[in-house]
């Protein structure tokens, strides 16, 4: 079992608590317990310890004698606990933020933005509401795209439980330009890229290290089953060290060192979006520069390189110098293709 569990239990009694008006028996909150967290069995008395536990830290967890037994219920000052008061500049800024998650549409992430969201509204004066709607005008967020994942809820549902509970997975996953194939994962943590959801997690088939841990994309699972199988997850510092060896999304022990010359029309472009916060820029005499930057994947560079056209050049590793190559002469036949046609 995981080493957090009764931290991920009193979690998920609060959750169950917070969705019922009328309380809960010892019973009743067992059983939703076991088929929340895929638990086969526990016993009443762990239930109760866990109850007891939130209410010593303060939260207002009440007992109640009714007709059909004792109940477990959350008291009225558990709202209390959590009042908010927000000012407009504070209303605007924390906005801007909920604009900018739109793709974890469909999400149970999203279920606790829009609710926060919303009892922060509720709490705030009228005058305070008005001075927020004329300020928010000024600025508006843009180029996020309109993304949701309502078809893969209970499947996001499901891995943020495994990630939790350091339990393996089986899942059904179609990698690009593959079929549908059935493996078990060690997932992580999951993490939101260009409005993307993707699983960091190892690929228990692979016991090279140096290539275990993967990223997969939330888009191209069709299927998500947790296992009673417990795996010993790594530190959080050694996750992050993985995922800061990356321009993107991809991930590695070792990464690799690119560099990118960048003529002088485009150079600007580099220096003000960076690639990453590492990056060096080696300004040379004709007014091109050179950009040294380390990166997991030749696509966390390549695609970055063709943006910038005629106006990039990879100089190195040699192997991405190649595979660049390889994607030009076979653009330029696709071009040739259709003037023929033409």
């Amino acid at each position: 079992m995981a080493r957090n569990e009764q931290l991920i239990r009193q979690h998920k009694i609060l959750q169950i608590l917070e969705r019922v008006r009328y309380g809960k028996t010892l019973e009743e909150l067992r059983d939703d317990l076991c088929e929340e967290l895929g638990l086969s069995s526990i016993h009443t008395r762990t239930v109760r310890r866990d109850l007891e536990a939130l209410q010593a830290a303060g939260i207002d967890v009440e007992q109640n004698d009714i007709a059909r037994g004792k109940i477990w219920k959350l008291g009225p000052r558990h709202k209390q606990t959590h009042r908010i008061s927000a000012s407009a500049t504070e209303l605007i800024a924390l906005s801007l933020g909920r604009d900018l998650m739109f793709p974890l549409g469909g999400t149970p992430f999203w279920m606790g933005i829009e609710s926060f969201w919303n009892k922060i509204r509720e709490e705030l004066p009228e005058g305070v509401l008005q001075h927020y709607e004329k300020f928010r005008r000024t600025l508006r967020v843009m180029g996020v795209p309109t993304k949701k994942y309502d078809r893969h809820f209970g499947m996001i549902k499901t891995i943020n439980r495994a990630i939790m509970e350091h339990r393996v997975c089986t899942v059904v996953y179609t990698s690009l330009g593959g079929s549908p194939k059935e493996r078990e994962i060690e997932p992580y943590t999951m993490a939101l890229f260009q409005s993307s959801l993707y699983v960091i997690a190892a690929a228990c088939e692979d016991t090279n290290p140096e290539e275990r841990i993967r990223s997969f994309k939330i888009d191209r699972f069709d299927k998500v089953d947790v296992q009673d199988k417990w795996f010993d997850p790594p530190d959080d510092d050694e996750v992050s060290r993985y995922l800061d060896n990356s321009l993107g999304i991809f991930v590695g022990i070792k990464p690799s060192d690119f560099r990118v010359r960048i003529d002088a029309r485009a150079a600007r472009w580099v220096k003000e979006d960076p690639w990453h916060p590492d990056q060096i820029v080696k300004e040379l005499k004709n007014g091109d520069v050179e950009l040294s930057v380390k990166a997991a994947h030749d696509l966390d560079i390549i695609p970055r390189v063709l943006r910038l056209g005629a106006h990039a050049e990879i100089v190195a590793p040699a192997k991405a110098r190649q595979t660049m190559k390889q994607i030009v002469r076979k653009m330029a036949e696709m071009y040739d293709i259709v003037e023929s046609e033409e």
